[in-house]
């Protein structure tokens, strides 16, 4: 029982492939996949990618690095997108300061703006995070996304900032990085944050875990993230499993 939390199946290298990529997630153990958008383009795919597959979920939302092409429209048109039924959440949104690829100024205003649509809607949150903890963290506690629903995607922040995100009631999901020997940060995160408050995810077609690291990461590769957080905190791979994907569940209110 798996459930990748983070899956851009919408990308194009599966374009080719896609009904094997899900029919290999199956095969190793997953019941569900998000898939989250990362512009408006990719949004409408997920959405009819979700409806495609049984097992595939979609959020919608724009990127940090795509939010200086948003207009009003966009909004209108991310609105209508989360009244189709397998629509699960808003993302993926939040900044990076990173590649800078938006203004700073910009992507703070258009993800306050997703962030108020999420509201508005009541779905949950999937935030992106990069070299922007500060400004990322006051908008989360600002607006206290962790009632309406929220998890740090691919998780790279402190393990001291783990604990305030999970004290506001948000989730940290957790991604190939952790299978990652240099990733000190993100073992202790695993080994320390409470296993209620885990996601894990894959981030594919990028990130991908050891031992296939270097090649087109996949969802059936999530159970590598799942064997580096029961080996981090000494517990059963099954317990991990069941419990992330029951976190999952919970979460995306997927019944």
């Amino acid at each position: 029982m798996l459930f990748d939390s983070h899956a851009h199946l919408d990308d194009a290298r599966y374009n080719k492939d896609l009904d094997e990529i899900i029919e290999s997630a199956k095969n190793n153990g997953l019941r569900h996949i998000l898939n989250p958008g990362a512009d408006l383009t990719s949004s409408v795919k997920a959405v009819n990618i979700a409806e495609k597959y049984d097992m595939v979920y979609a959020a919608v939302g724009v990127h940090p690095h795509d939010v200086k092409d948003m207009d009003e429209s966009t909004l209108v048109v991310l609105r209508s997108l989360t009244n189709k039924q397998k629509v699960v959440a808003i993302g993926e949104i939040g900044l990076d300061y990173y590649y800078n690829h938006s203004p700073r100024e910009v992507q703070k205003e258009w993800f306050i703006k997703q962030v108020e649509l999420a509201k508005e809607v009541e779905l949950p949150v999937i935030i992106h995070d990069r070299d922007a903890h500060k400004d990322v963290f006051d908008i989360v506690k600002k607006y206290n996304l962790g009632k309406t629903g929220c998890v740090m995607h691919c998780y790279s922040g402190s393990l001291e900032l783990a604990k305030e995100y999970v004290k506001q009631g948000v989730y940290i999901s957790l991604a190939g990085p952790l299978t990652f020997k240099n990733a000190k940060k993100t073992h202790e995160v695993a080994k320390e944050i409470p296993l209620e408050w885990l996601l894990v995810e894959t981030d594919s077609p990028y990130l991908t875990p050891v031992p296939y690291r270097g090649k087109r990461n996949e969802p059936a590769y999530v159970k590598y993230v799942v064997e580096a957080i029961a080996e981090a905190k000494s517990l059963n791979y099954n317990e991990v499993a069941e419990k992330t994907s029951n976190n999952a569940i919970n979460f995306f209110r997927i019944k």
